[in-house]
């Protein structure tokens, strides 16, 4: 297990690359390139151009999040090997139809960006179930992956520096196809068919070995990943803490699936999660306008500080695993106290999302707060705030559920938090043409409503940390 373990350790999750939208807008307008309307050279970027690709970057986006529920709800009945399987074929052909497209066939991006995002999150879901493996360093290699997740949206960045040293994008595409080969190694050789339990038995294996039988012969392959499904879910059920918790109080089995997503909890986390995507969502979508109103239409300052943007998203993969780090220590500190005090384990393993959950509704509103000020240098520490409150966000979700709900529901309910909140990612696409129109390309007024709804996140820590001191006093 441990080889495998640090093989496993060591991949960056995939996808995450529709993110590096600002990177190629700015290429967009090169001659040759995908663009739907022709800009003279040295002309302004123009504006019907950022309209359209902020609405490929809007439905990607939106696919992102909103499909992860059906692409949870595959993960968790069919496993592994069946949703990779499927992320594979999607990011082959998003990749193909990016490398294929051309001026005259450049309405193909809307399916090809949709379908990168989507294979990535189905990527990044069967990669989040390593973090089982690592036991009480759980929630750090979980952040982890959240964390390569966001980093790999500098593959555009890189992308952008080799078509300026003279590599066509259509072999950078090309190369990007090729890597289904790796995909596919790992998901056969690499990786469980089924799921990767928590916690784990001393004696799994998983990869190349799982279809071998004891005595190293082949084994029947279906009837094997049955029964090692069946035997793994009930250990993981009978020993996960987290399971038995709903309201705060202990039940007498896991909770079902409906009742996880009808429970204050799941809405808060919801609105949590929902209210910072959409800031970090609009940011990034509103990013190459906000940068020539800000330097009055300078595209050398506009195309510093797009890779200067790009840049710092590489940062992510460093980042995020501060946030598990520091739940993986705070779940040791207060499962000790919670034996102390004669509390249930699964109200540590609860309590301790509180730091983590104020720590990052605090960073999202210094960097709204940041953005909305309209000082061009000040878009360096803007940018800095950005990866690291995107980093804490997206890997604390992540690292939130599975430790407060079911882990036989955590596809699903991952799946059921993105595609809800989603539904609040598509404001990011009318918020953009008020501030194109009306507002003539100053989000101020914008940015100040948004700040002001950002305030909401910290109930949802508020409400947690009031968990374990209402349980104290009933004890």
């Amino acid at each position: 297990m441990d080889s495998a373990r640090v093989q496993s350790s060591v991949r960056p999750a995939g996808g995450g690359a529709e993110l590096g939208r600002s990177a190629l807008l700015s290429l967009s307008a090169a001659p040759g390139t995908h663009s739907w309307i022709p800009a003279p050279r040295g002309a302004a970027q123009c504006s019907a151009q950022d309209s359209k690709f902020s609405l490929i970057f809007t439905l990607a986006s939106f696919a992102n999040n909103f499909v992860t529920f059906p692409t949870g709800y595959i993960f968790d009945r069919l496993g592994t090997t069946v949703a990779r399987l499927i992320a594979i074929f999607l990011y082959t052909g998003a990749t193909l139809l990016v490398a294929i497209s051309s001026a005259g066939t450049a309405p193909m991006l809307f399916a090809a960006f949709p379908m990168l995002a989507v294979g990535g999150i189905l990527f990044l879901l069967t990669n989040l179930q390593v973090g089982n493996l690592f036991g009480k360093h759980r929630s750090t290699i979980i952040t982890l992956y959240n964390g390569a997740f966001d980093s790999s949206s500098a593959i555009f960045l890189i992308i952008k520096l080799l078509y300026e040293r003279g590599l066509p994008l259509r072999v950078s595409f090309f190369i990007l196809c090729a890597f289904s080969i790796f995909h596919l190694f790992r998901t056969f050789f690499l990786m469980p068919r089924g799921h990767i339990p928590y916690p784990v038995p001393s004696n799994y294996t998983y990869g190349i070995s799982c279809s071998m039988g004891a005595n190293g012969s082949q084994g029947t392959k279906g009837e094997r990943v049955r029964k090692e499904e069946e035997e793994l879910r009930q250990e993981a059920n009978s020993s996960s803490p987290a399971l038995q918790e709903t309201a705060g109080a202990e039940q007498n089995g896991p909770l079902s699936f409906r009742s996880c997503i009808l429970s204050w909890r799941f809405f808060w986390h919801l609105v949590w999660m929902s209210v910072m995507q959409l800031w970090h969502y609009l940011f990034i979508g509103t990013l190459n306008p906000m940068l020539n109103h800000l330097s009055n239409g300078n595209q050398d300052q506009v195309s510093s500080f797009t890779n200067a943007f790009a840049i710092t998203q590489l940062f992510g993969v460093l980042c995020a695993p501060w946030n598990g780090f520091m739940l993986d220590r705070l779940k040791k500190k207060y499962q000790q106290e919670a034996r102390r005090k004669g509390f249930p384990e699964s109200m540590a393993d609860l309590h301790c999302t509180f730091p983590s959950l104020a720590l990052t509704s605090l960073l999202c509103l210094a960097f709204s707060i940041c953005a909305s000020i309209p000082i061009l240098k000040l878009q360096y520490f803007t940018f800095i705030l950005q990866v690291i409150s995107r980093s804490f966000l997206f890997g604390g979700n992540a690292a939130f559920i599975t430790l407060a709900f079911p882990s036989q529901h955590f596809g699903k309910i991952y799946g059921t938090v993105m595609m809800l909140s989603a539904v609040v990612t598509i404001l990011q696409f009318p918020i953009f043409i008020l501030i194109k129109g009306p507002l003539q390309g100053n989000p101020l007024y914008v940015n100040i409503v948004l700040i002001l709804f950002t305030l909401l996140s910290f109930v949802h820590p508020f409400l947690v940390s009031r968990v374990w001191y209402r349980q104290g006093k009933h004890v």
